[in-house]
Order: structure tokens, then sequence, then C-alpha cells
């Protein structure tokens, strides 16, 4: 992970149901890592500066050396613009949060896709460099070079991916990764982007979830207690997983053909599944890859906190342009 000489930084990761904030210590520990429900609204953009304004004047009570802040959002980023292009979700347009963090805050403050900022901290971070904690990696070390052409998948609520080619980003102006919305299933269920059959409407974990209830009658909240389900032998628990990680791996495989990553990281919260994910995805992949370059597949090993890591290194990097 990048590791400018900067104090401590706040970091918050703004997602459509909860938001996270924390901050992130100099040598790599996350304190005060938090959830509460993102406030939507009238004005969801201005709740969410609030926020994080607010985030930053308890970070800076508890840590007076405060030296950035850093905050992640969905939809399409213009990151060098510190300007949230769009989020019909969040119902906001060309919101320059970088510039008014910093005029509410007074520190160097960084804006970041959420998406790209989780797998940038999953690359830089997770599997190359774990952070305080993490124990160690139950893979055998990366050959040189592998991060420098990946995809990190982001499983949670959606579905999206943090590409990378040559050690650089794959941004496409804010429009590239929707791996969740690429049709692995033609013909199949409506997604909610109005398309069919979309990744996202097989294998996210809400539709794990959602899924598993009207297959089976029995109402679920999340994917875990249908991975739960399934262990213990629900046939129709066992079913939506199967498709999930047959969607998952169909998914993986166009990212072969196309970018021919050396490496794909699944993460976010489904990454918590372990090898009750990785070892389907991993044999489907068997099946399904004929002439293209086959990845390497890892766990994330940050979860749910990549956003905050990734939001982090956004943080010093500004800090430290600023102040250097």
């Amino acid at each position: 992970m990048d590791r400018p000489s900067t104090g401590p930084v706040a970091v918050i990761d703004v997602g459509g149901t909860d938001t996270k904030t924390g901050v992130l210590l100099p040598d790599d520990t996350l304190t005060g890592a938090g959830s509460i429900p993102t406030p939507h609204g009238p004005d969801t953009a201005g709740n969410v500066l609030d926020l994080a304004a607010d985030h930053v004047r308890r970070a800076r009570a508890a840590h007076p050396d405060l030296a950035g802040v850093g905050l992640v959002v969905p939809g399409i980023v213009d990151d060098d613009a510190g300007r949230a292009v769009l989020a019909t979700n969040m119902g906001w347009q060309d919101v320059p949060f970088a510039a008014l963090l910093r005029d509410r805050t007074g520190l160097p403050a960084a804006l970041g896709h959420d998406v790209a900022s989780a797998g940038l901290a999953e690359l830089q971070y997770g599997v190359a460099d774990p952070p305080p904690g993490a124990g160690p990696s139950p893979e055998p070390a990366l050959p040189a070079g592998t991060t420098a052409d990946a995809a990190v998948i982001v499983i949670g609520t959606g579905i999206a991916a943090a590409l990378f080619a040559g050690g650089r980003p794959v941004r496409g102006g804010g429009y590239a990764g929707e791996l969740g919305h690429a049709p692995v299933e033609p013909g199949g269920e409506r997604c909610a982007c109005g398309g069919r059959g979309c990744l996202e409407a097989l294998a996210s974990a809400g539709a794990i979830a959602r899924r598993y209830t009207a297959r089976s009658g029995h109402a679920v909240t999340g994917a875990e207690q249908v991975l739960r389900a399934a262990q213990a032998g629900d046939d129709d628990a066992a079913a939506v997983w199967q498709e999930a990680t047959v969607a998952l791996a169909r998914g993986i495989t166009v990212l072969a053909a196309v970018l021919a990553p050396r490496m794909v990281i699944l993460g976010g919260g489904l990454s918590g599944a372990g090898a009750a994910l990785l070892d389907p995805v991993r044999a489907h992949l068997d099946d399904m890859l004929t002439v293209q370059r086959r990845p390497l597949l890892r766990l994330g090993r940050l979860g749910t906190r990549a956003g905050l890591y990734g939001a982090g290194i956004l943080a010093r990097r500004m800090a430290a342009e600023v102040t250097g």
C-alpha cells in the first residue's frame, strides 16, 4: 500500500444502504470503524457531505494530527477532478465532493469510486501486503508482476469490477468495470438495470437471498443464510448457490477473453463465504476456459473494509501532494 509520510487520515465509504467510516493510522491500523445508514433524502449529496464533515470533526478530536480525508462513492466518478459525475440511485449529478469537503474541513480531500478504490486496496494492500491483524495468507505467494494485470470483483448488494492493465487502472471515463450488468444468462430474469440475465441478477449477495426466497418460500435477509441452508442439505439453497457460482465463472470467462487478467480477486461481503465460494467458481472455470489465459483466482482479504482502505490510499496521496 502507498505509505507516504502523513498522519492519520479520515476515511468514508458511501454505499447505497450503509456508509462506513473510520480512521487509517500511519501504521495501517484501521481504527474507529463504524457503519450508519446512508442519509438519503431530497439532498442526499448534501446529507453525505454533512455526514463526512461530522466524521472528520470527531476524528480530529481523537487525532489532532489528522492529515486528510478520503471519500469514496458509487456511480460515475471523475477521480482527477474530485467530482461525482452521476449516481442515479443516490440522486446526485455533477457534485464536486472533494472541493466541498476541503472547504468544510480545511483538510486535503480526495474523492474516488467505491469499487475502483476497493480494488486498488485489495491489490496494493490486501493480497500483496496484508493489514495488521489479517494473519498469514492461506495461498502461495504471488508470482512477480501478477497484480499488474488484474480484476477485483466486488460482490455485495450489487457486482462491479476494478480493472487493472499494465499496473494502471482501466476506468473508461468511469464506465469501465460494470461486470454486474454483463449478460451471462440470455433471456434470464430481469435485472434492475433493465437488462435480462445480468450477472448481478444471479450472483450478487442480494440476488442470492432474493432468488432463494422466491424459490423456496422461506424469507431470508442475506446470502449467508442461503449458504448455511445449502450446507445443511437444503436443495433449493444448493441450487441457488450453484447458479450463482456458475454465473460468476461465466463473468470471469468474459474477463479472461477480453482483458486476460493474470489474477482475479473475489472481494466484497460475499468473499466471506471463503472456500464455499472460491472452490466451485474455480471448478466451473476449469470447465469453461479453453484458449484463454487462466487467471489466478483469490479471495479478497479486506472484505467490507476494502473501500475504507481504498479511501485511505487516496487520502494519503492527496495529503502527501499538498504537503510535499
